[in-house]
């Protein structure tokens, strides 16, 4: 069992190899958005290196109780699905526990939502201690009221009593242990979090303006910050190939320095469960002083991107937050493209992180934010008094420097720590 908990994921992607995929048009959705959402089901489902040998659109008015789609469309479903020789079939919609144990028993084939094909690859994606366990959380929850899915041959009595059965069964072992691993995996992940929390307050004793970038997952957010900051954060063009924040150090004119973190790309219909998990990573979202919005203009459904984005920044606590908008790939858009975008976001910034057109233009505007946002402290040291001005170099963010006739004026950011040192040299009329 402990295995099962630890290690199994709830699809094995070498044992399920042809997908049939179902996608569901409901009344409350635009025309056309299930079949969008079904050709983004499709590429997370080739994420977990599975075969969609094909699919199915279904207009649905109301959903059942028990498969969701209604006796008919599931027996016709499933089979479309064996006669294809799938060997899984996934659901574009939330299953409930027992909606999908229905379908499992109907089929006899393994049978998904969309939520345990995010998780999957989250599963596969995740590398820090910290994101590990975020995936670990939420999988256990996600399949806590799911346990007899797995387990209906372990359901029977242990031991036997006055009543017929006094002994634990397996599934309520089963459900126990799954509880305890959760709280145990809580446990370490307040232990992570505390831990990160100390390493960003040692980061932020130095007055280092910071910015995270968001945006749709696959949107070029990873390359964007590389070709920002010279660094290699890991970008591919497959979803959710960044799942662990990493911040670099971008210095821009007049030596001012700004951390930039890249998150985790969003999704719609991301599961509830894996924004909660996810808290902890994304809210480098919530404390950055300002954001960056990373579109794909080429995306043909850029709009609907924008907008899932701005719904889960807004889950996240922040939709409030002072943000940059950047349309990204902008060397592979067509004129219509354009025209959209800026009909969408007029006083978006257009970029190319793969040729590095308008990234100049982005740098300043993070200039002018940053000047206006973070105020700034004036100060006239003495000439005789290099030392401190070499200090100040040292420690904090000059961004003006002119030597006077009554001494040096140096405007910049300084940690509040070294109050002492400025105060002296304050200059009021600055």
């Amino acid at each position: 069992m402990a295995d099962f908990l630890d290690n199994t994921p709830p699809v094995d992607p070498n044992r399920c190899e042809r997908a049939y995929l179902v996608g569901v048009q409901t009344p409350d959705m635009q025309p056309g958005e299930a079949q969008e959402l079904l050709g983004e089901l499709k590429e997370l489902v080739e994420n977990l290196r599975i075969e969609v040998v094909s699919s199915d659109l279904i207009n649905l008015r109301a959903p059942t109780p028990a498969t969701l789609l209604g006796s008919g469309r599931t027996d016709s479903v499933i089979t479309q699905a064996k006669g294809l020789d799938c060997d899984l079939i996934v659901i574009d919609e939330s299953l409930s526990p027992a909606q999908q144990r229905n379908w499992e028993k109907l089929s006899g084939l393994a049978v998904i939502d969309r939520e345990e094909v995010i998780l999957d690859i989250f599963a596969d994606r995740a590398h820090t201690r910290e994101a590990v366990l975020q995936v670990a959380l939420a999988r256990m929850e996600y399949s806590l009221p799911r346990l007899s899915r797995a387990w209906t041959h372990l359901s029977r009595q242990r031991g036997k009593g006055k009543l017929g059965g006094e002994g634990e069964t397996q599934l309520e072992q089963d459900r126990r242990l799954v509880r305890d691993r959760i709280t145990r995996l809580k446990h370490e992940l307040s232990t992570v979090q505390k831990q990160r929390g100390v390493q960003r307050s040692k980061r932020l004793r130095v007055p280092v303006p910071t910015c995270s970038v968001v945006g749709y997952t696959n949107a070029g957010k990873s390359s964007l910050v590389n070709a920002l900051t010279g660094s290699h954060v890991l970008a591919e063009d497959k979803l959710f190939a960044t799942l662990d924040p990493t911040t670099r150090q971008l210095l821009l004119r007049g030596n001012q320095k700004l951390l930039v973190t890249d998150t985790v790309g969003f999704i719609r219909r991301l599961p509830h469960r894996l924004v909660e998990a996810f808290k902890a990573t994304l809210e480098e979202t919530v404390v950055a002083d300002f954001l960056i919005h990373v579109i794909d203009v080429t995306n043909p459904n850029f709009e609907h991107h924008h907008a899932t984005t701005l719904s889960v920044l807004a889950e996240l606590g922040a939709a409030d937050k002072t943000t940059l908008t950047v349309f990204n790939k902008i060397d592979a858009a067509s004129a219509e493209d354009l025209r959209r975008a800026r009909h969408l976001a007029p006083d978006a910034i257009f970029v190319s992180a793969l040729t590095r057109a308008g990234l100049d233009q982005l740098e300043e505007r993070c200039v002018e934010l940053i000047a206006d946002e973070f105020g700034a402290t004036a100060l006239l040291v003495p000439h005789d008094r290099y030392d401190i001005v070499a200090r100040l170099h040292a420690i904090g963010h000059i961004q003006e420097q002119e030597h006077r006739d009554d001494g040096i004026f140096i405007r910049g950011r300084f940690p509040v720590t070294q109050r002492g040192l400025i105060a002296p040299y304050v200059h009021q009329a600055g």
